[in-house]
């Protein structure tokens, strides 16, 4: 997918962790999981204000577009 969600990242730099987090924002550690690991196909907008909110940061801290390799011209 070409767009990332760099979630561990910002966890590391704000010494969270996962279980914490999750809780912060009322969502299962299983979904935060799933976030973290890139294999979310949508983000609900509460979600990612929650996780801005909690971590202190911007979506575009979050998010990151690279084009696939077949997107790629």
């Amino acid at each position: 997918m070409s767009i990332r969600i760099n979630l561990d990242v910002m966890m590391a730099r704000r010494h969270i962790a996962a279980g914490e987090l999750a809780e912060r924002i009322g969502i299962t550690p299983a979904n935060l999981s799933i976030l973290k690991n890139n294999k979310a196909k949508a983000v609900r907008f509460s979600t990612l204000a929650a996780l801005c909110r909690e971590l202190g940061c911007q979506p575009g801290d979050l998010l990151e577009y690279r084009p696939d390799e077949e997107e790629t011209p």
